[in-house]
């Protein structure tokens, strides 16, 4: 054999030798990079809670009434969503025209509200004011207000919609009003007249931020108005002596007539609301101190 032979046949072994490693290193890297391949998981998606919806249902007797739509509300807000549906709106004619025939009937109306929720009305919870809300708007339908009455409750698993709206968060009731009726505004009024609601006032400022039983007051004073027909209240505004007195006369009065449009706003009959002024004439503490001096800048809610 000679060396030119032997020189081609070493490097026809050299080339065969660096298939066989290539072929076996890289098969093995393959194999070792598919076991090392990550497996990414898709993201499990929670379905969003269907959200709750109470109808406008109630029956006495043979009169029965169970429509799926009804009142409805944001989130955090007592203010009526409109346009009712149509067949509300012609069911509140029907309840109009039964009432109106059974005077001694009382259709209750309970607003439902959460905790999660914020109260921005004057009412002692948000479920009260969606309540009174409705009276209002059934008011306005021409149902005679003192047959009826609001209730508030409070109810954990109300579901908005995606939108933050609570569809029907209000129930209702017919009832044959209380025997006792009578007694309880009696005693309703002398307790208005005895503790009346006064709202205090920083100097110069025309600003209301209700306690919990200035709350509950108002809804007193709500109730009452609603149920004795000829029925009114009086807001009288007060200042202390500092300033000219005709200024004080006028800043009294405009304090008054703010009160009055913050309750008109929160459901209250403008017709059964008068504003006055006594401006520094009439103060309940000294006004050498300040302490004195803020409480005379007050208005006085009660009944006339």
């Amino acid at each position: 054999m000679t060396k030119k032979t032997q020189y081609l046949l070493g490097i026809i072994f050299t080339i065969l030798v660096g298939i066989y490693f290539y072929w076996t290193c890289c098969s093995s890297c393959a194999t070792s990079s598919e076991k090392e391949k990550v497996i990414v998981e898709e993201p499990i998606i929670k379905e969003q809670p269907k959200a709750t919806s109470y109808p406008f249902s109630f029956k006495d007797g043979d009169y029965k009434v169970n429509v799926s739509d009804n009142f409805n509300f944001n989130l955090s807000s007592s203010s009526i969503l409109l346009p009712l549906s149509e067949n509300v709106e012609g069911e509140i004619s029907n309840l109009k025209n039964y009432l109106s025939d059974n005077s001694s009937k009382a259709f209750t109306i309970t607003g439902f509200y959460t905790s999660e929720e914020a109260n921005k009305s004057v009412f002692p919870n948000l479920g009260l004011a969606r309540a009174n809300a409705v009276k209002n708007y059934l008011v306005k339908k021409g149902v005679p207000s003192h047959s009826l009455n609001i209730n508030g409750e409070l109810k954990g698993d109300l579901t908005p919609s995606t939108e933050n709206i609570l569809f029907g968060p209000v129930s209702y009731n017919i009832s044959g009003e209380t025997e006792n009726l009578e007694d309880e505004l009696k005693a309703l009024h002398d307790q208005i007249v005895a503790d009346p609601l006064v709202l205090h006032f920083q100097t110069g400022e025309a600003v209301i931020n209700l306690s919990t039983m200035q709350r509950q007051k108002i809804a007193n004073i709500s109730r009452y108005l609603d149920k004795v027909d000829n029925a009114s209240c009086s807001i009288i505004g007060h200042t202390d002596n500092q300033g000219n007195r005709t200024n004080n006369i006028k800043l009294g009065l405009d304090r008054a007539d703010f009160t009055k449009s913050y309750l008109i706003n929160n459901g209250i009959s403008e017709a059964k609301i008068t504003t006055s002024s006594e401006g520094p004439d009439n103060p309940i503490a000294s006004n050498d101190t300040d302490e004195g001096r803020s409480q005379n800048r007050r208005t006085v809610v009660t009944l006339k």
